[in-house]
């Protein structure tokens, strides 16, 4: 499990300009060819709309769903 958010989190990092809206991640992680169409739908169903300044940001958002 480490590793695959270790992934993520260097793909937030390294393939999307901070500050990143919803659309903007949603597209963003579109493009992840380790994501199924499961984590996709889960991502973005479960991501709050609104503006991220930061990976963290995102982290936060989504631990407060679950």
């Amino acid at each position: 499990m480490a590793a695959y958010m270790k992934t993520h989190l260097e793909h937030l990092k390294r393939h999307v300009t901070w500050p990143a809206n919803k659309p903007a991640l949603i597209a963003a992680c579109s493009n992840m060819s380790d994501w199924g169409a499961e984590d996709k739908a889960w991502f973005t169903s479960t991501l709050p709309d609104g503006t991220y300044k930061a990976p963290a940001d995102v982290v936060n958002a989504l631990l407060q769903k679950v």
